[in-house]
């Protein structure tokens, strides 16, 4: 359930019982965005594992969508910039990778941006072990699973790309982990 609080969504991942400190970092968080989708949040892409004041730090765990994103180093600056800008001056961001950042952590409104970014999202649950077949996903634009798996390498490690054989458009899949 998210809670409203001057306007703003307080994000569900954000604790209930958190302080309105917390809650301001979180705020924060949700206003820094992946810089190679820039229309969905680190916390919609389920990327936050934690978010702790230790005396006069604020820790954030990032779990990373890949180990070797590119844009790690960025995300974190952002992070940092963000709450720094929220005032708090004592900023530490970690990357984590346990638990590992899986598909499913996408929240349903980060899905439904990846869709209108004209990004397939991922299907289903991706972390029972099983490996989702990348033919026939549905298209990012008409939603026909009539479509084809071009190249399993899209211009990111998290992408492949497709084309619909329904609306004529090709269109990028967000790859289930």
């Amino acid at each position: 359930m998210e809670m409203q609080k001057d306007n703003l969504q307080v994000p569900s991942s954000c604790p209930v019982e958190a302080n309105s400190r917390i809650r301001s970092i979180w705020f924060a968080l949700e206003k820094v965005t992946d810089p190679e989708i820039p229309v969905i949040s680190v916390v919609e892409m389920g990327m936050i594992a934690s978010v702790r004041v230790i005396d006069a730090r604020v820790v954030v765990d990032m779990t990373p969508t890949f180990a070797g994103c590119p844009a790690l180093d960025l995300i974190r600056s952002d992070i940092t910039k963000a709450i720094t800008d929220a005032g708090e001056p004592n900023v530490e961001v970690r990357i984590v990778y346990d638990p590992p950042w899986t598909s499913d952590r996408i929240t349903e409104i980060g899905r439904q941006k990846l869709k209108q970014f004209g990004l397939s999202p991922p299907r289903g649950q991706c972390s029972g072990g099983e490996s989702t077949s990348l033919e026939r996903v549905a298209c990012a634009y008409c939603g026909s699973t009539d479509t084809q798996l071009e190249s399993i390498f899209g211009p990111t490690l998290c992408r492949s790309s497709h084309y619909c054989n329904a609306c004529l458009q090709p269109f990028e899949h967000f790859k289930e982990v």
